[in-house]
């Protein structure tokens, strides 16, 4: 059974050139040469433009030492661009997202694609959706854990979803950043703990909105094994229970909604993936990667394989099994 990673991210080579060629217009630079260069976004964020970003030979290179056989490749969450108007975030998608089909192309057996949308506008964030399982055949799609600082459960979005759900996409939310937050300027907080919570907080919004419960075909994967939402998932289904603000809007608990959605592998504990396992299956579980971030698992097949009491038809869901369901992917 092939291997598959579903959390790996590049940045295709049009927006690259596009950044170097309007700096102004994409609030960005392309700053240094040859393997040195790094993008620089006026928000405060800075990140080094790795080959492997780029360059699908050395992505392959890198899935060959990790023992990879196929990596659902989406694109890196800085290019998201909420903060534009709708003119620019949708010319950012589509040039994302035409280079992302591009890297799939070229290595068909190896590389799948994930969609980036332009979610300030929901209207066009949904074209953009339909074009790419039209025009490429995506079976799934990257957005930020916020909008902006607006909740996913906000009722703007909900169309967004709908269409999703109607058109079995999965939809994978992953935290992004441009800038510190208060309180965690200090010792990468903002992505060590930021992120995770970021992804907490997301999820106690679609758990207490209704959102999950009008929308129970809505196919979800949660970056970061989660956040910390599974591991205090006790505390939110107990304040279900006994608090009326938390039940006003929906009908479900927590922990049931929970064990609907789907996460990556990213705990960089095996322990911790032996309770995931217990709590939601492994048949909720992908392996992820986040390559070729630093914050990424260098040997995320080795993480699986280090998993307490990890039987074989667990590692096989992890391995392969959820990512072929989940995102319609026909193994070769």
């Amino acid at each position: 059974m092939p291997v598959i990673d579903m959390h790996s991210h590049m940045i295709p080579p049009g927006i690259v050139e596009a950044i170097e060629r309007e700096p102004a217009t994409f609030a960005a630079q392309i700053k240094g040469a040859g393997t040195q260069r790094s993008v620089v976004h006026q928000q405060g964020y800075t990140y080094p433009l790795f080959e492997e970003f780029t360059h699908p030979e050395v992505k392959l290179a890198v899935m060959e030492q990790k023992g990879l056989d196929i990596s659902v490749i989406s694109p890196a969450p800085p290019l998201f661009y909420y903060w534009a108007d709708k003119t620019l975030g949708v010319r950012v998608a589509r040039l994302v997202n035409d280079g992302i089909a591009e890297l799939v192309a070229s290595h068909p057996q190896r590389l799948q694609g994930m969609a980036s949308v332009p979610m300030q506008d929901t209207e066009a964030a949904i074209a953009e959706l339909e074009r790419v399982v039209s025009t490429y055949g995506f079976r799934g799609v990257e957005i930020g854990t916020t909008i902006e600082g607006e909740s996913l459960a906000h009722p703007r979005f909900r169309p967004f979803f709908r269409r999703a759900a109607e058109l079995d996409v999965l939809v994978f939310t992953h935290p992004y950043y441009v800038g510190s937050k208060q309180g965690m300027e200090d010792y990468y907080l903002t992505n060590l703990i930021g992120n995770p919570l970021d992804t907490t907080i997301m999820l106690a919004h679609l758990f207490f909105s209704g959102m999950l419960d009008e929308l129970p075909t809505l196919k979800l994967c949660i970056a970061h094994a989660g956040g910390f939402a599974p591991y205090q998932i006790g505390r939110l289904a107990h304040g279900y229970n006994v608090r009326a603000e938390t039940h006003a809007n929906a009908r479900t608990s927590p922990l049931e909604l929970l064990r609907r959605l789907t996460f990556d592998t990213l705990t960089f504990h095996p322990p911790a993936l032996r309770y995931l396992i217990d709590l939601v299956g492994a048949n909720h579980i992908m392996l992820g990667s986040d390559a070729p971030f630093d914050m990424g698992d260098s040997d995320p097949v080795g993480t699986v394989a280090t998993i307490p009491a990890l039987n074989e038809q667990e590692r096989t869901a992890i391995l392969t099994n959820t990512a072929v369901t989940m995102l319609g992917i026909t193994a070769p």
